[in-house]
């Protein structure tokens, strides 16, 4: 028998941008300009060394993006065109579609525009974006007709219909790559944010640690602004500037920083003046919405009297949510089965020549509302690897009831490589068949794990544990159990079928660059 190991699942938070990884905390952003002297207060204690951090012009890569989508809609009305010649024997219909089109481009990136599709705020999220662009594209197709009509030219509607779905591609594979782009810039340090955090509070700590671990995000930590902090440097590399009312002083020392509000670090009143002051001075104010752990997608700000609300959605788990989720699941896992069985014939040779024993290794798992189950996996380790577990306990390299090693000894050949590239999770496709996994969920767990599980880490259990979800994209064995635990829970209490597609996205460059796989 053989100990799973940590990331014993076949492979979400951006954190995208968050991303099928958790969001960001929810924030509401100002509009931008030049900075006054509210919160003026004595000079800061403490400013970062060295000159102020420069920023990439605003208009720059807004206006590289609008070149973009102007090439993406050229392309588009080139298909169309294409399509119109071989499909319409009207003769000169594709020339006429095509100049149509090409003409209206100014006109398509005003709809661009009016559909906030220069505006981060607004597309932060890949479904976002992709909702304002098949918006935008409706309207730019209607647009080319209203214009063709009205030099007296007929377009083929053949044309346009191709022209409207040619667009919705085409611009969203342009926004995509463009997306990727800007994300490896801010990577490297380039069109960031400077930023300064008011409060030093746990929430404040952790963002500023989330900022800072994940540069991609575009955000620069000069420091914080807190008036009760004890530690010159709450976080490390992060240094405390001095009090609230030092903000002013520190903003005229970095004049393109903006602010976020950690708002469990705040009282109400000194938000409203903090918030109300630096708007009028233009500053962009972001505050925290203090629920970490619920999705933003599920978060809608709506007015109460003169109060602003944050409503928050509930989950649906059954309905025809779940009956969608077991369909995919279902005729995924078939697919999937028939296609493996080839190899799956010949890993099963490997197996038996690398070592002696069974092929398969069924496992006791905790499935459900806390049924156990058996769970099937290509065997990896030798016979004896149970056995041998408490003399290897000593050596384990991870935090809570998991148990992982670098260099496990009990690891056959074969099965180094089959945990490598997850071909050992193959089988447990026949257990999503049978309704004990699903394709995506929380890593199913040992019976001897949820021993040491609180009430909280409990509730992953409502649901049907996966081959893959939010914590094997996001690392596996490379994750501490804290990630573990909060990865789970996300999932949990956010689930639709829209992140499972995502985590099922994310799966294959995880497996195949073979990340945290032990």
């Amino acid at each position: 028998m053989e100990e799973g190991r940590t990331g014993d699942t076949a492979t979400e938070p951006s954190r995208a941008s968050m991303p099928v990884t958790p969001a960001a905390p929810a924030t509401a952003v100002a509009a931008v300009g030049p900075v006054g002297t509210a919160f003026a207060g004595p000079a800061p204690a403490r400013l970062p060394q060295g000159p102020a951090p420069r920023t990439q012009p605003i208009l720059r890569p807004k206006v590289m993006l609008m070149v973009a989508d102007a090439a993406a809609v050229t392309a588009s009305a080139g298909l169309a065109a294409l399509a119109v010649r071989r499909w319409d024997v009207h003769p000169g219909a594709d020339s006429e579609l095509f100049w149509a089109a090409v003409t209206t481009v100014p006109l398509w990136l005003a709809i661009f525009a009016n559909q906030r599709l220069y505006n981060t705020r607004f597309i932060g999220r890949r479904i976002d974006e992709f909702r304002r662009v098949v918006n935008a594209s409706l309207f730019g197709t209607l647009g080319v007709s209203v214009t063709a009509n009205f030099v007296k030219v007929l377009p083929s509607r053949t044309g346009l219909l191709v022209l409207l779905v040619a667009s919705c591609l085409v611009v969203t594979l342009e926004r995509e790559v463009a997306r990727r782009i800007f994300l490896r810039l801010r990577s490297r340090g380039r069109m960031v944010r400077s930023v300064v955090i008011a409060g030093a509070n746990p929430e404040g700590r952790d963002i500023a640690a989330m900022l800072q671990a994940e540069p991609w995000l575009g955000y620069q930590v000069l420091g914080f602004v807190d008036d009760h902090a004890s530690s010159e440097e709450p976080v490390p590399g992060v240094p405390l500037l001095g009090g609230v009312a030092q903000l002013g002083g520190i903003l005229r020392e970095f004049p393109n920083a903006s602010v976020i509000v950690a708002a469990s670090a705040v009282e109400s009143a000194v938000t409203n003046r903090l918030a109300r002051d630096l708007l009028d001075q233009g500053v962009h104010v972001e505050l925290s919405s203090t629920l970490r752990d619920i999705s933003s997608q599920r978060l809608t700000v709506r007015p109460l009297g003169r109060f602003p609300i944050v409503y928050v959605e509930p989950v649906t788990r059954g309905g025809w949510r779940a009956w969608a989720k077991r369909a995919f699941d279902l005729v995924a896992a078939a697919v999937g089965l028939l296609i493996a069985s080839p190899l799956m014939a010949v890993v099963a040779i490997l197996v038996k020549l690398d070592s002696r024993g069974p092929v398969l290794f069924r496992q006791v798992r905790v499935g459900r509302d806390s049924e156990p189950f058996s769970v099937l996996k290509i065997r990896t380790m030798d016979v004896d690897a149970e056995a041998r577990l408490a003399e290897l306990r000593e050596q384990n390299e991870a935090d809570g009831p998991l148990f992982k090693m670098a260099n496990d000894p009990r690891i056959t050949r074969v099965g180094r490589i089959l945990r490598m590239t997850s071909l050992d999770e193959v089988p447990q496709l026949w257990n999503v068949i049978r309704g004990d996994m699903s394709l995506v969920g929380p890593r199913p767990a040992l019976p001897h794990e949820t021993e040491e599980w609180d009430s909280l880490l409990t509730q992953r259990l409502r649901v049907k544990p996966g081959i893959t979800g939010m914590w094997q994209v996001s690392g596996r064995s490379d994750t501490s159990f804290d990630d573990y635990t909060r990865l789970d829970l996300y999932y949990v209490d956010n689930w639709s079928l829209a992140t499972d597609l995502a985590i099922l996205a994310k799966t294959v460059p995880v497996v195949l660059l073979r990340k945290g796989a032990r």
